[in-house]
């Protein structure tokens, strides 16, 4: 079983990698099989979905077979499928344990965790995607580690290149080809928090050096979320009479579920590795079906066999700071509804802000398949609340007018799936001129650049002639750029393609996006 276990959590790792290498524009406005399937199958996104935003994608339905497999053989998704535990469980095994080593017993807080999460989203707050561990793995892998796999690729492939050694470089080149195709993304990204969220990540990988699997134990809500539903399974363990209590099952567990004593034996905790019944000398331990036990009968929250003790003052501090995080995080003005950031462009297709943030779910694959890279992680642009959720940045790459991605792999619906008809009618913000650096208005230098990059199809910039002096006094005739109020949908590619490259003498605001009845510069 320990070997089958190893398998299983290899299979699903290279699913894992493979869908998330996938989840990128091929050329063509499709994607096949992204990685947000792994999401579909995630119960804590969809329960925390539905409480927040009162709706949830069909394809999260999908979770519900993780619910069913959980009732049955219990928090096997920990032990057998989840991509980040698999990671814990390889860096943990760097690591040379000591036998009977002192294991920390705070298991309880990813259970006031899960707690605070589920409080916040009734009162419509979405926090869950910062530390479910599926979300948590593709937006640290699309903004900080794969950006970094394929710097650091190219760069040690150009230093061959450059070391012009030519049957080096013939090697190197071969090799090279292959892992662009199938490997390295098309283009480099980059990504302004790449160095924040990746640090993040390897510190969650990091703490297994502390203890094994730290991330699993202590902190990870979907493990305390499946824990909870593991209480009813039927696979359960059992120990008969012939157990002598020599601790050697201890050392190998993997949830610290104390399989060595009896009366303190914590169910919620296994990830039913199957590690205790293969070291077991006296072939004491046993898995088999049973009908699952009342949770009354099993200890309830206080304890007992098989209870989860997670104290009631504990308890209800969780609730109550799930309820208090609401208007702490809110009470700015960014909440107000006559506040306008004009710099947090959404993606085309974002609900209206208040009811993005309660589905958004800030997994990152929608920065991930962005072309142009022009959709960057906020930070405090949308508030606490909605840090790490996309937002589009024109000066690093504009919204491509004949792309929908991002809609075809939100996992929830905050972005809206559109059609390329639908995409062209979206206005996601608005192009002003700053004509106080704009060449033909400033310096009597003739420009053209941004009309001739102007997407849409009756050009949303168009031309005034003017009859201006340059400081001769010589007369110059120039076209002086204008913007059509009902034309323009705010894709950016104006400010991206200014040659005022410090700051674009063009620049897009969000004002007039299609989402929002009240950001709006003129009245319908």
């Amino acid at each position: 079983m320990k070997n089958l276990r190893r398998i299983s959590q290899g299979i699903f790792l290279i699913i894992f990698l493979f869908l998330f290498i996938q989840t990128e524009a091929k050329g063509i406005d499709e994607l096949g099989y992204p990685v947000k399937i792994f999401l579909d199958f995630d119960p804590l996104i969809l329960t925390t979905t539905i409480l927040s935003a009162h709706a949830a994608a069909k394809a999260f339905y999908l979770s519900a077979i993780t619910i069913i497999i959980t009732l049955v053989f219990g928090r096997m998704f920990c032990g057998w499928a989840c991509p980040l535990g698999t990671l814990n469980n390889i860096v943990g095994s760097l690591k040379k344990w000591r036998t009977n080593t002192v294991s920390r017993n705070w298991y309880r807080v990813k259970y006031y965790i899960l707690i605070f999460l589920l409080v916040s989203s009734v009162f419509s707050l979405q926090l869950v995607g910062i530390m479910d561990p599926i979300s948590l793995l593709i937006r640290s892998l699309s903004v900080s580690i794969y950006p970094l796999f394929n710097y650091g690729t190219r760069a040690v492939f150009d230093a061959v290149y450059n070391s012009d050694i030519k049957g080096l470089v013939n090697l190197s080149e071969s090799i090279y080809s292959i892992l662009k195709k199938g490997v390295l993304s098309f283009q480099q990204p980059f990504y302004v928090q790449s160095t924040f969220v990746g640090a993040l990540f390897l510190f969650i990988l990091g703490l297994n050096l502390v203890e094994k699997r730290f991330w699993c134990r202590h902190l990870c809500p979907l493990g305390a979320f499946l824990g909870l539903l593991s209480r009813f399974s039927i696979l359960k363990r059992s120990v008969s009479e012939g157990c002598t209590s020599c601790g050697a099952c201890a050392n190998v567990c993997q949830g610290n579920a104390n399989p060595d004593k009896k009366e303190e034996w914590r169910d919620t905790e296994c990830f039913y590795c199957w590690n205790c019944d293969d070291v077991c000398p006296q072939n004491a331990v046993s898995f088999g079906f049973h009908p699952p036990l009342s949770p009354l009968a099993k200890g309830g929250i206080k304890g007992g066999y098989g209870g989860l003790d997670l104290g009631r003052r504990r308890v209800i501090t969780s609730m109550a700071s799930g309820v208090i995080a609401v208007p702490l995080l809110r009470a700015n003005p960014l909440s107000k509804s006559e506040f306008i950031n004009q710099r947090l462009i959404r993606p085309p297709g974002s609900l209206e802000e208040k009811e993005f943030l309660k589905r958004c779910v800030k997994c990152g694959e929608c920065m991930k398949v962005c072309i142009t890279n022009g959709l960057q992680p906020t930070l405090l642009e949308a508030g606490i609340e909605g840090i790490w959720s996309p937002i589009l940045i024109p000066k690093i790459g504009y919204c491509e007018y004949r792309c929908t991605l991002c809609g075809q792999v939100c996992p929830t619906g905050a972005i809206k799936r559109l059609t390329l008809e639908e995409k062209a009618k979206v206005k996601i913000g608005l192009a002003m001129i700053d004509k106080g650096r704009c060449l033909p208005y400033a310096h009597a230098r003739p420009c053209i650049v941004c009309e001739e990059v102007c997407p849409t199809p009756k050009k949303a910039i168009w031309f005034e002639k003017a009859i201006v002096k340059d400081r001769n006094g010589k007369e110059v005739v120039v076209q002086q750029p204008r913007v059509d109020l009902e034309l323009c949908i705010g894709c950016g590619i104006c400010e991206a393609k200014c040659p005022v490259v410090d700051k674009p003498a063009i620049y897009v605001t969000s004002i007039g996006e299609s989402r929002s009845k009240e950001n709006r510069l003129l009245m319908d």
